[in-house]
């Protein structure tokens, strides 16, 4: 190609790959495709004494199930092609996670670094109003959740702003996800995107087939990975992988260069660091790479994009030596790129499945805020009485106390942040075993992200059909 595709392209390419090789009624591919509406908003807010001017979007990709989901991101960068295949990346991964939501996605065009706290709010909330009464949001048709330049603290604001439209409707809460656990939110959502991921690779290395396909041997155990990217996604799958799986992080990636170290890096020590100083330059505790781009071609057995979107792209997907690439950014891999690194077998697990964690928290919150009760506290005295029962029938059959140790295993009952993780667990676990299942029903599909296509686009269409969508 005489250029990279755009996100969007890459994204279409992707999924006219798949289409290609299902049997769809006429025109039904391109109807999945395409965008349904996209609501552009050109919004006044007086800033330092002048009346500036924003733009930004909301884009409903498919509203195959209501209500539509995916976050708003704030970004200078930001443009409607970007929102759009965003939006369609939501439909995708719901889909294959079977989280009963379409797809949508939203933006301003702004740079939140050069705003204070009071004036982010105000441009917040005047985008928040417009899309209360120009774009339909609400619980059951459009709930927006925090991306790029956004978090909890954000859909606070907006949250304020639909009560202030609706103040009758009971179910208000869950017009937004991402929320504080204090402010109606769910703990767990903070950190679910990394721990999808967490879980998608321990799946992968439960099925010694993709493991040797992907020319490893053995367990996630002292694995050497290369994280790109150490926000939100990539610190806590980094910190999760190394503290729990013992990986070894020997690589991350910044926007100001790249750390290396082969006998691993302190996640946490320079996630300080980046705290402090703004990027990983100075951090005296392993060997520093200015040209950190260079560093996503080192050798490593797992390499995470947790950043930005195409940034394995035609010119450098060659001289990737990864075995598994596991896409925890949005579009990290551009459709060239994919097509290079297919040829050469490398075990891509998809972000349209990889990095669905984030929005099966959301489901979980959005069920939350339904039901009006958090989960685990109709089940947690029920299960701690029903472990002390467990407790002295053993002691009465073997006139022996029980340790301990197993005691407070035995009256421990699980607490919301618990279930939600055996939950996104759950959820992880039985998307990539269907994305298995399609490979194996569809062998032409060939690998990881054609199947997860195929699987989305059959579970999509099948909604169309089933529910009279399609004529």
């Amino acid at each position: 190609m005489a250029r990279n595709s755009t996100f969007l392209e890459s994204v279409d390419r992707m999924f006219s790959r798949a289409a290609s090789l299902m049997d769809l009624p006429p025109g039904l591919a391109d109807h999945i495709r395409e965008c349904n509406v996209v609501y552009q908003l050109r919004f006044p807010v007086e800033i330092r004494g002048e009346i500036r001017t924003f733009r930004g979007w909301r884009a409903i990709h498919s509203e195959h199930r209501l209500p539509t989901k995916g976050g708003i991101r704030f970004s200078p960068n930001v443009s409607q092609s970007e929102v759009e295949a965003l939006a369609a990346l939501m439909s995708y991964k719901c889909a294959i996670v079977d989280v009963p939501f379409g797809g949508a996605k939203g933006a301003v065009e702004v740079d939140p670094r050069e705003y204070t706290e009071e004036e982010l709010e105000r441009i917040t909330r005047r985008f928040a109003a417009d899309l209360v009464r120009k774009a339909r949001l609400s619980p059951s048709l459009d709930v927006p959740g925090p991306d790029m330049g956004t978090g909890p603290r954000e859909m606070g604001w907006i949250l304020d702003v639909y009560k202030t439209f609706h103040p009758d409707d009971v179910n208000a809460a869950a017009v937004v996800t991402g929320k504080r656990p204090t402010a109606s939110g769910i703990r767990g959502r903070h950190e679910a995107t990394g721990r999808g991921l967490q879980y998608a690779l321990r799946e992968f290395f439960r099925h010694p087939d993709d493991v040797k396909k992907a020319g490893l041997e053995g367990g996630l155990e002292g694995k050497r990975i290369i994280v790109q990217g150490l926000g939100n996604v990539g610190y806590h799958v980094a910190k999760f992988l190394q503290e729990e799986d013992g990986a070894k992080i020997i690589g991350i990636v910044e926007w100001d260069g790249a750390l290396v170290d082969e006998n691993g890096l302190d996640v946490e020590s320079v996630k300080q660091h980046i705290m402090e100083h703004g990027g990983v330059k100075g951090y005296g505790g392993a060997t520093y790479v200015e040209n950190g781009a260079s560093v996503l071609e080192a050798e490593c057995d797992v390499l995470i994009p947790a950043a930005l979107e195409g940034q394995i792209t035609e010119e450098n997907a060659p001289r990737i030596k990864a075995k598994v690439i596991l896409e925890g950014a949005n579009g990290p891999t551009t459709a060239g790129a994919d097509e290079i690194l297919r040829r050469r077998g490398v075990f891509i697990i998809p972000d349209v499945y990889a990095n669905a964690g984030g929005v099966t928290v959301s489901y979980f919150e959005w069920i939350k805020n339904l039901s009006h009760i958090r989960f685990g506290r109709l089940e947690r005295r029920f299960e701690e009485m029903r472990g002390q029962q467990v407790i002295q029938a053993l002691e009465e059959l073997t006139g022996q106390p029980v340790p301990q140790s197993i005691r407070d295993v035995l009256t421990s009952a699980a607490g919301e942040l618990d279930l939600v993780r055996s939950g996104l667990d759950d959820t992880m676990r039985n998307a990539y075993n269907e994305i298995k299942e399609t490979l194996a029903r569809r062998p032409e599909a060939e690998d990881m992200r054609t199947a997860a296509y195929m699987l989305a686009i059959e579970k999509i269409s099948r909604a169309y059909l089933e529910h009279g969508v399609w004529p």
